[in-house]
């Protein structure tokens, strides 16, 4: 076929399709995970047992922790204090974040404090509130909820600040009480950042856990890991460090769920539905 000087593209028709097939993602994942597992069993097995270990060891290692029971009672130590560090973080961080941002004497007054906090490395306090708290569950909570609530506070803070400022003028028009704004405009426009604090404060909070068991009394997930380390049983040693992997890795998507449950339109704007 000839083609003019003049032609425009739209007189050539549609585009051919460049993209061409595209594996469904999870297959990309799980190629991941089976190429990383494979190498690391391959070179894993010319590594001293003392300075390293391989997923077939780890394996056995996470039968007889299973089998003795000593890994269900530490995944239940360690998440008992998660929940609720975590879930005081949320309910304190979001509602905070949110006035900061809203209210400017609240952002001049308080802003500078939650700036702070999330900047200071909050694991040089630990011996500090051992001594206010003891070495007990509270402690380890409010290892937790410092390390889990300065990101939710700071991401939600930051959602509001994003709101266009043409969704409040339009509420402000409707004669709606700030509360009502804040309610009905400022919360739905500010939940893909909530989302992204929560799922930042999930990482943060699993980290606290296990230095809370460092640091602390001994037990959970980290009394595995000092314990296991102590006898230089790195394959069992690697067996609560991969669990708190896969928690992480979990709760992440269980976040995930929630947002596309809440907030079904971000997918669409974002074309992730496709």
């Amino acid at each position: 076929m000839t083609v003019s000087a003049d032609t425009t593209p739209q007189d050539l028709g549609p585009a051919p399709d460049r993209v061409g097939f595209r594996p469904p993602a999870w297959t990309i994942t799980a190629a991941s995970v089976f190429a990383f597992f494979a190498l690391w069993e391959w070179f894993g097995r010319d590594v001293n047992p003392v300075f390293g270990s391989y997923p077939s060891a780890i394996f056995d290692a996470f039968v007889v922790l299973i089998k003795s029971g000593k890994l269900l009672n530490g995944l239940i130590d360690s998440l008992k204090p998660f929940l609720v560090g975590y879930g005081l973080a949320v309910i304190f961080g979001v509602p905070l974040g949110l006035v900061i941002g809203r209210f400017a004497f609240l952002e001049a007054a308080l802003g500078v404090y939650v700036t702070a906090g999330f900047a200071m490395p909050l694991v040089a306090l630990v011996p500090l509130l051992i001594l206010w708290l003891g070495l007990g569950f509270m402690v380890k909570v409010a290892i937790i909820f410092l390390m889990a609530v300065f990101p939710i506070t700071i991401n939600a803070w930051l959602g509001v600040r994003a709101v266009p400022k043409t969704l409040i003028e339009v509420g402000l028009s409707f004669v709606a009480s700030p509360a009502t704004i804040l309610r009905r405009i400022v919360l739905p426009a500010t939940l893909p950042y909530i989302m992204a604090g929560l799922r930042l404060a999930v990482g943060r909070a699993v980290v606290a856990m296990i230095v809370a068991e460092f640091f602390t009394s001994i037990g959970g997930l980290g009394g595995i890991i000092i314990n296991s380390a102590n006898n230089f049983d790195t394959a069992t040693m690697f067996v609560p460090v991969i669990v708190i992997v896969l928690l992480a890795i979990g709760l992440n998507w269980l976040i995930g769920y929630f947002e596309r449950r809440v907030a079904p339109w971000q997918a669409e704007i974002a074309g992730r539905n496709e």
